[in-house]
């Protein structure tokens, strides 16, 4: 019995009732509970003293607790960062998935081609401007300046050197500046993301165009060294005014290449980059330099310059660049870029124009036409001028289109259209002596009616029979007319043409006048032929045109010649027009060499030429207004001057030539008639007489506009004396004497 007691299994029990249990009996109570019991949390209802000292040992636990609940939120904000930055990860890996499956194949990716320079040099070199949609050529990083890329990473990627095309830091940076500016204030973009956005993008602002910057930007670094992103950002980002590259800015702000830019300048440049259109120095010049100084600010911090020299450059005044590119050269340059399709077709890549002009004398030019209207344009009432000077060989050696490219880039040297006025009678003159007339030919110079119109002298003053010659010289309107009438509007037109002009020309009676429009450059290559012995040159600008690697495009080997006139015919006509700079209208041209030439003057003085020539250089100059406005100028006053002013210059250190042809009074030249032939009937003339013009000749207007110099040939309306100048035209008798002598 008590065997089968020791080894029975006794199991505990908890609610037996107290008088069943023993002293051996197991049992817990309120205390021994891990979670006290809803009882003792009810003041009142059976509390014992030994649950009291639990809940007394309870308290304390209970006071500790806010330090419990922080860690928890803590671990719990942790947690549920975890959870979003993965799944934020995720989402953005499918946005970048997406996104990058829209562009190209990586295998495609190439640098797209930078848009062509085209450098312009004159004949000696020197850099004239550049072409092209950049505004510069391309310079390498070792070239250029280093003060350029040393401001450009300072103030737009400190850390360029050391990032893998995309920067986290500044990135983080950036946003955390614009979250406590409340706007958008800094961009976290490298230099190779904005390289990439200029290649390759447009400047959208959307999660898709950032997207593929980013993957461009890793593309690129893995693609191409430091040095070489660098490079090619410089030559193409955007500097306001129209300049892409160092460069273009370099030329267009400070006139000089990126080669020779100052600290302060690169500065400058670098600061531009944040707003390139707001800040240009072009537009507000205070506002470009207040920001070179923060640029020289950051370069000083990471100690790329000392503080000696961030104050000195920092004493640089803010100046204003010119609102457009200044200097009469671009006239030429404009010109050159017309010419280059016809000579190389499209350009592809960098070229150098190797130009003709003489950028010696483009200056002097220059400074000649601007002198003249500083010191008579407001006087005269003249705002505009310009000038052609053309060697012998047909190379435009000057030209200028105006007063001031700056504010004007029309060219009125080869784009204006302008009535020649007298300069346009040597080509009258010369129809009538290749019909047989000569500079000793007399003509009654007195009032002529032709139909409706009547050409008159200047003030009204006729000097009765002259000779051709001294007709030319003091530019006699009536004996042009008449001359004309003679040989034939129609004569008179061809001759013109085959002498160069290009524009059309009216076969009326008044062509003896020059009132058909024509543009400086035309008129002065159609004299060519005067100071090259009947020979017309092809007029070029460009001599040589090369790869920036030096392989030549074009080249213009030898003048090209055509004979026009014969050399008698040519030097009867320089003979007669150099009696117009000895004792003519062009009597102040005298430079001390062989010259001659033509000025002229139409109605209302709305233009004043003035053509002349040496053996040398053909000059022709032009004053007057846009929109034909009238002044007070004339071809002596202001053309005259402004010609021998260049001329004295161009002919400095020239041997003495004397002009081809040559010719004497008294002898026919060889192989022209001895004898004039018979001359048409002509109009008759006299005061109020109301015939009309010969059958065959248009009738010009009543009212056409008159060539003339003071003296010489102006428009007067008031009576003057009748004449018989072709009034009963009769047959000449001749005599032996008169065929040896020519009348």
């Amino acid at each position: 019995m008590a065997r089968r007691t020791k080894n029975r299994r006794i199991e505990p029990t908890f609610d037996a009732p107290a008088a069943r249990r023993g002293s051996d009996d197991l049992k817990l109570g309120d205390g021994d509970r891990v979670v006290p019991s809803r009882q003792r949390r009810r003041p009142g209802k059976g509390k014992s003293a030994k649950g009291a000292k639990t809940a007394r040992r309870a308290s304390p636990r209970r006071k500790n607790g806010g330090g419990a609940g922080f860690f928890s939120f803590l671990r719990t904000a942790v947690y549920w960062s975890l959870v979003l930055a993965l799944w934020g990860g995720i989402a953005a890996a499918g946005i970048t998935a997406y996104y990058g499956a829209k562009m190209p194949s990586a295998t495609t990716w190439e640098i797209p081609d930078r848009p062509p320079n085209v450098k312009i040099v004159s004949a000696d070199g020197d850099m004239i401007a550049n072409r092209g949609m950049t505004g510069g050529e391309a310079v390498g990083l070792h070239e250029m300046s280093p003060f350029i890329p040393q401001a450009v990473i300072a103030i737009e990627d400190r850390r360029f050197y050391s990032h893998f095309g995309v920067d986290p830091i500044g990135l983080a940076r950036a946003m955390a500046e614009n979250v406590m500016a409340g706007r958008l204030t800094q961009g976290g973009s490298t230099l190779t993301q904005q390289l990439a956005k200029n290649l390759f993008l447009k400047p959208d602002r959307t999660i898709e165009r950032k997207v593929q910057e980013v993957l461009l930007a890793l593309w690129l670094e893995q693609k191409h060294s430091k040095d070489q992103i660098l490079e090619m950002y410089l030559n193409r980002v955007y500097f306001g005014s129209g300049a892409y590259g160092v460069e273009a800015a370099s030329r267009r702000y400070f006139n000089k290449s990126a080669r020779d830019v100052t600290l302060s300048e690169a500065a400058l440049l670098a600061g531009l980059l944040k707003a390139p259109s707001r800040l240009s120095p072009a537009r507000d010049p205070q506002a470009a330099e207040t920001r070179a100084q923060v640029v020289l600010t950051a370069m000083r911090d990471q100690g790329m310059i000392g503080d000696s020299e961030m104050t000195t450059a920092m004493s640089r005044p803010a100046t204003r660049a010119a609102a457009y590119w200044t200097g009469s050269e671009h006239y030429f340059a404009d010109r050159v870029m017309e010419e280059l399709p016809a000579l190389i077709g499209d350009v592809k890549s960098d070229i150098i124009v190797e130009a003709t002009v003489d950028l010696r004398l483009q200056k002097q030019a220059e400074k000649t036409i601007r002198s003249l209207i500083d010191e008579k344009g407001g006087k005269l009432a003249v705002s505009q001028g310009a000038l052609v000077s053309i060697d012998t060989t047909g190379a435009v050696r000057a030209m200028v289109g105006g007063y001031d490219y700056a504010n004007s880039q029309f060219d009125r040297a080869s784009e204006a259209r302008r009535q020649p006025g007298s300069a346009f009678k040597p080509f009258v003159f010369m129809a009538a002596l290749e019909q047989g007339r000569r500079p000793d030919s007399v003509r009654n110079d007195a009032p002529i009616k032709i139909g409706k119109w009547t050409p008159e002298n200047y003030k009204g003053k006729y000097y009765g029979p002259v000779t051709l010659s001294e007709a030319l010289a003091r530019s006699l309107n009536s004996v042009a007319a008449q001359l004309a009438m003679e040989v034939g509007p129609k004569s008179v037109v061809e001759l013109a043409h085959r002498m160069g002009i290009e524009s059309d020309l009216k076969a009326n009676a008044s062509i003896a006048l020059g009132t058909s429009e024509v543009t400086p450059l035309e008129l002065t290559a159609a004299y060519l032929p005067f100071a090259t012995g009947g020979y017309r040159p092809e007029v070029y600008f460009v001599q040589r045109i090369t790869t920036s690697s030096g392989k030549v495009l074009y080249q213009h080997d030898r003048p090209r010649m055509t004979r026009v006139a014969s050399p008698e015919i040519i030097g009867m006509m320089n003979a007669m027009m150099q009696e117009t700079v000895e004792y003519g209208s062009a009597r102040a041209a005298n430079i001390g060499r062989p010259a001659a030439g033509k000025t002229g003057t139409t109605q209302q003085s709305r233009d004043a030429w003035f053509v002349g020539y040496t053996a040398d250089l053909v000059t022709g100059v032009w004053f007057g207004n846009d929109a034909s406005k009238a002044t007070k100028a004339t071809g002596s006053s202001m053309p005259v001057p402004a010609w021998k002013a260049f001329m004295e210059e161009a002919e400095k250190g020239r041997p003495v030539k004397r002009l081809p042809g040559s010719w004497s009074p008294g002898a026919p030249a060889p192989g022209i008639a001895a004898r004039e032939p018979q001359t048409p009937p002509v109009p008759q003339a006299s005061v109020g007489g109301g015939t009309q013009a010969p059958q065959g000749h248009p009738t010009p207007p009543a009212a056409v506009p008159s060539g003339g110099d003071p003296g010489h040939t102006a428009s007067v309306r008031r009576p003057v004396p009748p004449a018989n100048v072709g009034g009963g035209v009769q047959r000449k008798q001749t005599s032996i004497l008169d065929i040896i002598l020519g009348n």
